[in-house]
């Protein structure tokens, strides 16, 4: 089965760390709405199955979205595909959203697990990101999501945050444990070109990210969370048993998924491609029935590649037959390459599977991009 992701390209504000596609004025939204039913459509044979297994609203904030705009777009996505009786939909919202009114047109909505960018419980880290929320609304919007009725739950958590100390850190997962939540997402805080946040960092106003701590936080999200009974399944997400993301999970495991909205992205197991990151273009392109995308047929070198960056990072691991299937020569190459981190402890072996240890876990990239193939 395949999933579908929608980019609502919205945001009250600006995070100062973000570089994902989004823009704070609203003024369109009505007409983006209708642009992303259309290119339901237009895309409807993109996917091999009808059948979806999992749907994600991304963004930006897609809890801007009302209800009359949630039951268009579920219209639309009933029209062209069939959800699973166990299909798992699932909504970013920001904390500021979820008030007892939207979390019942949420709960009326088929979506069934929200995915909460709290990123901190700390006042000082929320106004450094420039979150729209406060670290009471952060507290808050879970009791009322689950008054609500909603059972599946993911948070977001950033560390590294030059606000962020190893005892708020510590903080913050306690706090997360003990509001019982079964998924979380913690990602270190990254200085992205382009971003408020890199400006500051380029103009000497805020310090660059402290790696040495950032590894400390990432050491300890990995005890607390195992102790907390949560398995590490990728290298950012961390859920109880029965729990992993439906979704992120597919596209680890190079599943094919469809993306529809300004900037999203699709893949169909031999190439990607990637719609136009500019609203103004993407409204005009489909109102004359076009999609707006860029297309890139994946090589086999690509292809081994990417399942050797994306295995890696899960739990599944890389494994021997996988490679072999795109390419026999490429299971030398990897067994070869693998061969130092086994040695120092950073990778493991348990059949034909290749995992990492946790000391693999803080150098993931660099032990991927050192089993690349990569011509000269």
């Amino acid at each position: 089965m395949s999933g579908l992701y929608l980019h609502i390209p919205f945001c009250k504000q600006a995070c100062h760390y973000c570089n994902f596609h989004f823009s704070t004025s609203l003024q369109y939204k009505g007409e983006m709405v209708a642009a992303i039913i259309k290119e339901i459509a237009l895309q409807k044979k993109y996917l091999p199955s009808p059948k979806l297994d999992s749907v994600y609203f991304g963004g930006g904030t897609p809890s801007l979205l009302n209800e009359e705009d949630l039951d268009l777009i579920f219209t639309a996505i009933h029209q062209q595909y069939e959800l699973a009786a166990d299909a798992e939909i699932t909504l970013e919202a920001n904390p500021d959203d979820l008030n007892p009114v939207k979390l019942k047109a949420l709960a009326n909505s088929p979506i069934n697990r929200l995915s909460i960018g709290i990123q901190s419980f700390s006042e000082a880290d929320l106004k450094f990101m420039n979150r729209a929320h406060n670290a009471q609304e952060a507290k808050q919007c879970i009791d009322l999501a689950r008054d609500a009725g909603f059972e599946q739950l993911t948070v977001d958590l950033i560390y590294g945050s030059p606000t962020t100390s190893d005892a708020q850190w510590a903080e913050n997962l306690e706090t997360v444990f003990a509001y019982k939540v079964q998924h979380l997402s913690c990602y270190c805080l990254t200085v992205e070109p382009g971003t408020a946040l890199g400006h500051f960092v380029e103009k000497g106003k805020a310090p660059p990210v402290d790696e040495g701590k950032a590894a400390r936080q990432l050491d300890h999200l990995i005890r607390a969370s195992s102790a907390a009974g949560f398995i590490h399944y990728e290298i950012s997400n961390f859920a109880q048993e029965g729990h992993f993301a439906k979704h992120n999970s597919a596209y680890w495991k190079g599943r094919p998924y469809l993306g529809v909205g300004p900037s999203a992205h699709s893949f169909n197991g031999q190439s990607r491609q990637w719609n136009i990151a500019n609203n103004a273009k993407y409204l005009k392109a489909i109102a004359k029935d076009q999609l707006p995308f860029e297309i890139e047929e994946l090589t086999a070198d690509q292809r081994y590649n990417e399942y050797v960056m994306t295995g890696l990072r899960t739990i599944w691991g890389v494994t021997l037959e996988e490679l072999e299937k795109i390419d026999p020569s490429f299971v030398d190459h990897f067994v070869s390459g693998a061969a130092l981190f086994l040695e120092k402890e950073q990778m493991e072996k348990e059949g034909s599977v290749y995992r990492l240890t946790t000391a693999g876990k803080f150098i993931a990239d660099h032990i991927a991009m050192e089993l690349f193939l990569v011509k000269e």
